[in-house]
Formats: structure tokens, C-alpha cells, sequence
């Protein structure tokens, strides 16, 4: 969707952020345009997930007010060597990945709401305007493809440390690349990365946290899902947990080309949330049932069976829990 178009449907929003009643009137003159287009800019924003409703002789009303992100503030609350914020987007994944070549290692993307967010098997990632967190970070690794196995492991042990530093309580990390609470599931990862053997591995880290969902279609997440507000008494506020998050981020990776995934391993069981209880892993037709014994130190999950203990890495392999 042309940038342009969506000038007026972002204006808007930052009109109606603070929560209170506008009336259509009062908009169309601040917009320049007709009540009539109002109420079809209205319509778009609604269908990005935004829950506008209109009173009668009030106006338009978001439902909450809503904490939008802003670049200023983000640029002087992390370290990002470069950042860009695109409130509405494809994926910030692809945005990143078009642009290798171009960027600095540590680049960021962040968005209000996602177009054809996507996330792992090329599932869709659900991404209404403003509800969540959608980041992505550029990296090279110098270390080469191989190097970054596991890579989801070590940024799941990021995210989770950054949020209970901001005051979650009970934050967890699922194999290979989830994070959950109270489990279900409260941040998805996706790694894509590119690069030639004996050459550079270049990752674009993506990240999708759940901060104030509200009720979703089961049709499109058919999980368990939970909300950072949920674990959260006194939420942080948006570019402030944003900020937190690249500078964890950021670290966690700075640290990783010194330790590899031996300097993550124990962090990682720490958090596990899983760890010794059964669960099941599907892979294709087959299943194994065993207890959950954390990872070692190439990131492989960890399974005691009847056979004994089993390593199991790579591959379309999903973890559950038991029935």
C-alpha cells in the first residue's frame, strides 16, 4: 500500500491515540477532508485491528488509548547503530532483508502493524496496529552458517531476561524459539538468514510479542496465547520496552560471537518451561514422548525416554506438552 495513502489513516490515528471522543467534524477539518472520507479512513483502521467505535453526536472513540511508537525516542533509548521505524509494513523480517548490504550490523526495523507478518513453517503472524511488539534486527555474523545454529535459543534467553528486568514475572522459554507464560505462548522468533559456506552468515532476528491482545479469530492463532499485560503489574511503556529489548538483544549476540551456545546453555534451562515434564515432540508422522531435559551445548533439546537420553536438533520438529 502506497505510503501516501496511509498519511491520513496515521495522522488520524495519532489524533484519536489519547482515548477520548472526536468528533467527525473536528477531524475532517484537521485532515482537510469530508466527514464521508473520514468514516471510510475509519473503516481501514479497523480492519488493521484497531477497535474505533462512534457515539452519536460525540464522535469517534478508540476503545483504549494506545502508546505509539516513536523513532526520536527510540534512537535515544537504545544503541542500535541504525534504526527505522515503518508503521505499516510487509514484515519487518523482509524489510531487513532487502536492505542486506546496505545496513550496519545491529540495524533494526520496527512496526505499528504488519501487512504479512509471518512467522515459523511460513505461518502467518497476527499483527494488529499497536496492540503488540513487532522488531527485527539485522546481524552478521562473522563466524559463518554453521555458527548459527541455535541462534533462536540465545535470543528466546534475551527477550525473556530483558522482560523480567522490566518487571514480568514468570516469563519462560520454549525449544526451539517461543517464549511463554503460564503456558501459553507470549513471543514468537523467527531467524532467517543468508550467506555462502566459508563466508558470513547474515541473520535478520525477528521478534512478535503479545503486549494487550484482545480477542482473536481461533481460525488464525490456534494456540494458547497470553499477553505481556498480563504478566506485567506495571507495563512498561512501549518504546521504553522496545529500546530494553534491541539493547538485550544486542548484548545477548555481542556475547554469543565470544561464547557460542555454551554461554547461553544454563541461562536457557533456567528459563525452560518445560523442564521435567513430559511432552511430546511431532515430527511429520512420528511422535516421542519423553521428559523434558533441557539443551545441551549445541542447542539440541534434550529427551530422557525409555531408550535414555536422546538429543534431538534441527528439522520440522514441534514441541508439546503431554496430555
Amino acid at each position: 500500500m502506497p505510503v501516501k495513502e496511509n498519511q491520513p489513516r496515521l495522522h488520524l490515528i495519532r489524533m484519536l491515540a489519547d482515548g477520548q471522543f472526536h468528533s467527525g467534524e473536528q477531524l475532517g477539518v484537521e485532515l482537510g477532508m469530508s466527514r464521508a472520507a473520514i468514516s471510510k479512513h475509519i473503516k481501514v483502521l479497523q480492519s488493521w485491528g484497531l477497535d474505533v467505535f462512534r457515539v452519536q453526536g460525540k464522535g469517534y472513540k478508540l476503545a483504549q488509548p494506545i502508546d505509539l511508537l516513536d523513532e526520536a525516542t527510540l534512537s535515544s533509548l537504545s544503541n542500535a547503530p541504525e534504526l527505522h521505524l515503518q508503521p505499516i509494513i510487509d514484515s519487518t523480517n523482509q524489510y531487513l532483508i532487502d536492505r542486506i548490504g546496505q545496513l550496519p550490523s545491529g540495524a533494526v526495523c520496527l512496526a505499528e502493524y504488519q501487512q504479512a507478518g509471518r512467522g515459523r513453517r511460513g505461518r502467518t503472524w497476527l499483527s494488529p496496529f499497536g496492540a503488540n511488539l513487532y522488531l527485527s534486527m539485522y546481524w552478521r555474523l562473522d563466524a559463518g552458517m554453521a555458527a548459527a545454529m541455535g541462534m533462536s535459543l540465545v535470543v528466546g534467553v534475551a527477550v525473556a531476561e530483558a522482560l523480567n528486568a522490566l518487571g514480568a514475572d514468570g516469563i519462560r522459554v520454549k525449544w526451539p524459539n517461543d517464549l511463554y507464560y503460564q503456558d501459553r505462548k507470549l513471543a514468537g522468533i523467527l531467524v532467517e538468514m543468508t550467506g555462502q559456506a566459508g563466508d558470513a552468515a547474515h541473520l535478520v532476528i525477528g521478534m512478535g510479542i503479545n503486549l494487550n491482545m484482545q480477542q482473536v479469530d481461533e481460525t488464525v492463532v490456534n494456540q494458547p496465547w497470553a499477553s505481556l499485560s498480563q504478566a506485567c503489574y506495571d507495563m512498561p511503556e512501549r518504546n521504553q520496552l522496545a529500546a530494553t529489548l534491541i539493547n538485550h538483544l544486542k548484548a545477548a549476540l555481542e556475547k554469543y560471537e565470544v561464547t557460542g551456545m555454551s554461554g547461553f546453555t544454563d541461562s536457557w534451562n533456567e528459563l525452560d518451561n518445560f523442564a521435567g515434564r513430559p511432552v511430546r515432540l511431532l515430527m511429520g508422522e512420528r511422535e516421542v514422548v519423553g521428559i523434558a531435559r533441557g539443551i545441551n551445548e549445541q542447542g539440541a533439546l534434550l529427551l530422557e525416554t525409555e531408550q535414555g537420553l536422546t538429543p534431538f536438533l534441527g528439522g520440522e520438529i514441534s514441541l508439546r506438552k503431554a496430555d
